[in-house]
């Protein structure tokens, strides 16, 4: 059991300053660690990355409101420091944290490691040179929602713990495997050499998705918001996969990926 440390009062500590720096890719990258903010988020982190748990903060009356965060960081020895609100202020990301905040060790995985979570017949979805941290978010916590083996995010998307990112997934970060940094071409090779079946979803594609074929192991490729896939990546696709839109003229890059990963879910569903 771990026992509250005293209370820290000064936005301007050493220790303050570490936490806030971790807003910025720099000091994530060299420390190797990021923030996790809010109380659905942190509780997330404590109940499935525990050992990836640097520590706790809180203020006095979250800690009063949120005991399970405090009870779940105690079990696994996590060190909990009490703060102002000052301090939350001056550490958090966001203009009004909500009185919780956690440091975290980074919880992706190699990219072979993501890809034997896929099974026999799993299915994911790689997200190419996607720079907006909501969008990311999103598509990670879709995957989560519908039951995707994992998350395959290439090298220049935006940094998945970006303090944004990690909210916008609101746990499900710590749910299920997430490989980072890998060369989109290098990404599609190895899905290949897997046998993962690549399925590029896009608007040019003359198969709809009512009528893809969601058997066995496959990833959904998904593309930049502003320019979607490139002509050598979707060659590369054994599919191009487009969702029938009766008026709007798109969806953004979340809800597209969230509309292709219930259909793989729902074939699932459908043979079980």
């Amino acid at each position: 059991m771990t026992e509250p440390s005293p209370q820290l009062s000064s936005p301007r500590s050493e220790r303050v300053r570490q936490v806030a720096a971790l807003g910025r890719r720099a000091a994530r990258e060299r420390s190797g660690t990021f923030l996790v903010e809010g109380p659905q988020a942190v509780r997330e982190l404590l109940l499935h990355a525990a050992a990836d748990a640097v520590a706790l903060y809180l203020s006095e009356a979250a800690g009063a409101r949120y005991a399970d965060l405090v009870r779940h960081a105690q079990d696994a020895g996590v060190p909990i420091w009490s703060c102002t609100e000052a301090v939350l202020v001056a550490m958090a990301d966001t203009g009004t944290p909500q009185g919780v905040l956690a440091v975290a060790r980074r919880v992706d995985v190699p990219l072979e490691v993501a890809l034997d979570a896929l099974g026999e017949d799993g299915f994911a979805v790689v997200l190419t040179h996607v720079r907006d941290p909501g969008n990311a978010g999103t598509v990670l916590r879709g995957a989560d929602a519908f039951g995707a083996g994992a998350v395959l995010v290439s090298a220049a998307s935006v940094d998945l713990y970006n303090p944004k990112v990690v909210r916008s997934t609101a746990g499900s970060l710590f749910h299920l495997p997430v490989s980072l940094g890998t060369p989109v071409d290098d990404l599609l090779g190895a899905c290949r050499a897997r046998g993962v079946r690549l399925l590029a979803a896009d608007g040019s594609g003359t198969t709809l998705l009512p009528d893809a074929d969601l058997s066995g192991r496959h990833a959904w490729v998904m593309g930049n918001e502003a320019w979607g896939l490139p002509g050598e990546v979707l060659e590369r696709c054994d599919q191009t996969v487009a969702i029938p839109i009766r008026r709007a003229e798109s969806l953004n890059l979340a809800m597209a990926a969230t509309v292709c990963l219930h259909a793989s879910a729902a074939a699932r569903s459908a043979t079980a």
